[in-house]
């Protein structure tokens, strides 16, 4: 088998607005599109980005353990801006901190099971063994 996709959900009232954040701010291209799912890709990657449209209304309390992740020179601005760009189209969200290195947005309203991380390039340099 090879690995091919994530899958993840958003409340279905801030769907478009999550797309919208990742295809403008972040460069992801829509590669597939259904009535309740979009299939996305960040060019230069590859392992896609799937989210499903959810009404769950009872959110994970540990959904920061379930990340969408980013590599990042300066994690912390670039997750306050994206931070920024949802509160100006009317979505709740902050960032809060894993460590000095690592950073995390969460929409709550709008991520069901998961918030979007962003690291410095160098927690992902696995060494030769990886």
């Amino acid at each position: 088998m090879q690995f091919n996709h994530v899958a993840n959900r958003l409340n279905p009232a801030h769907f478009n607005t999550v797309v919208a954040m990742l295809t403008s701010r972040l460069g992801f291209v829509v590669l597939r599109r259904t009535e309740r799912s979009i299939w996305l890709r960040q060019p230069g990657a590859n392992v896609d980005l799937q989210f499903s449209r959810s009404e769950t209304t009872n959110r994970d309390v540990d959904k920061r353990r379930s990340q969408v992740a980013f590599l990042s020179e300066t994690p912390r601005e670039d997750l306050e801006a994206l931070a920024t760009w949802l509160g100006e189209r009317g979505m709740e969200a902050a960032v809060g901190a894993y460590s000095d290195r690592e950073f995390y947005l969460d929409a709550p309203d709008a991520f069901v099971d998961f918030v979007i991380e962003a690291m410095r390039p160098e927690l992902a340099d696995y060494g030769p063994e990886a």
